[in-house]
């Protein structure tokens, strides 16, 4: 917590995912990327993010076709992207999306997979402190990563590189999802994308 702030009474959760990149700015000091732990998002996504990290600065996001990140058991929410000259521009959060909803299917949309360099880390410490100040005694408010991305691109004029990708992103939003998971995975086994040690899967 930054100094004068303390956890308030029945605070149980975390404090959202821009907290939880802030939480690791002593152990970085190189370009990195940020995702979601329980997300599938494909190896050429991987690959174009490690790329841009590796050749250029600044901040980058892998924009998804929404067509490939949608599930078939109901709707979602999605971060619509506008999207200029190769520059993230706003996301926008939309709920109830579906292939029936008027969205064009190869708009572009933000899965949480991010690049940064450490420069970003000041910017997240003063949006943190911002943030507690006005949501500070709230038990469930939560410091969006995404929020504060977009905060900086108004704020500072800075400029992010949106990595379109053809990949096809993979999640169980309902329970009846991780039966296509399983057999897009199995897919991806047999055809020797992924290899497990000792052969065991």
């Amino acid at each position: 917590m930054p100094a004068g702030y303390t956890v308030p009474p029945g605070r149980v959760k975390p404090w959202g995912t821009g907290h939880a990149v802030l939480c690791a700015r002593d152990k970085i000091t190189a370009p990195f990327a940020v995702i979601n732990a329980d997300d599938f998002y494909g190896q050429r996504a991987y690959r174009q993010i490690r790329d841009f990290l590796a050749n250029n600065g600044g901040m980058c996001m892998v924009g998804y076709r929404l067509g490939n990140t949608l599930t078939e058991n109901g709707t979602v929410a999605r971060g619509i992207c506008a999207v200029e000259n190769g520059m993230l521009q706003s996301v926008t959060e939309h709920t109830a999306v579906s292939r029936d909803s008027g969205i064009p299917l190869d708009a572009v949309v933000s899965m949480n997979m991010w690049g940064f360099d450490p420069a970003v880390f000041p910017f997240l410490e003063q949006e943190f402190a911002a943030f507690l100040k006005e949501n500070g005694r709230d038990s469930k408010a939560e410091f969006f990563l995404p929020d504060a991305v977009a905060k900086r691109i108004k704020t500072e004029n800075t400029s992010v590189t949106v990595l379109e990708t053809d990949e096809t992103w993979y999640g169980v939003t309902y329970r009846e999802d991780a039966v296509s998971v399983k057999h897009a995975m199995a897919g991806f086994i047999n055809r020797g994308l992924y290899k497990f040690e000792g052969g065991k899967r």
